[in-house]
């Protein structure tokens, strides 16, 4: 697992800096996706679980991907196959930049 700054990685590492950074729900739920996609196998695995909403994105963001954290929170990564071997973290932000 790979994190595009040192910010988003220290985050993930330690969960009370996430929850400074994000709150409570978001902070929580940061740390807890990154397990999951760590544990995730595929990309389609990834897409079949329930809650996520992993989906690609497009625009700007084409190839990269995102799933769900709370409302309009999402977790924003990129990755090189689909066995998701090498996965990088991008940030975390507001849907449609609100």
């Amino acid at each position: 697992m790979n994190f595009r700054t040192r910010k988003l990685c220290k985050q993930y590492e330690s969960g009370t800096e996430a929850i400074k950074a994000y709150g409570p729900e978001v902070g929580r739920k940061y740390v807890q996706r990154i397990g999951i996609i760590r544990q995730t196998r595929t990309l389609a695995e990834l897409q079949a679980l329930p809650g996520l909403r992993c989906h690609p994105l497009k625009g700007d963001r084409q190839g990269q991907w995102a799933v769900n954290l709370t409302g309009f929170i999402r977790l924003i990564f990129t990755f090189e196959d689909d066995e998701l071997t090498v996965v990088c973290v991008e940030e975390v932000s507001k849907h449609y930049g609100d």
